[in-house]
């Protein structure tokens, strides 16, 4: 199995009902591992000017499934894809560190 992460580019707001039905549904088959809005945050860098904000990426949702094509299956009822709008689908490489349980 592999993570994924859909980024909701800016978009009309959807229904909360169709949110409620749409996170039921991946939470129903066992793929959801989380998910929000994005509030207002900051660009850093250590040294030098930063870039702005991305401010067009407004939440996102985590998911588990084995791959892209699983991924994108999945994206049918997503208020933000249903309106026509964007979402960006990345897999989330495996953390490097301590074995997990």
């Amino acid at each position: 199995m592999a993570d994924f992460i859909y980024l909701m580019h800016e978009a009309q707001p959807a229904d909360p009902a169709a949110w409620e039905a749409y996170v039921g549904e991946l939470s129903a088959k066992g793929v959801l591992r989380g998910g929000s809005a994005i509030g207002r945050g900051m660009c850093l860098r250590k040294g030098g000017a930063p870039p702005p904000i991305s401010s067009h990426i407004v939440g996102y949702v985590r998911i588990e499934v084995e791959d892209m094509a699983a991924a994108e299956a999945l994206l049918a009822g997503n208020p933000v894809y249903e309106a026509g709008g964007v979402i960006e689908v990345r897999e989330l490489p495996r953390a490097i560190g301590p074995a997990q349980d």
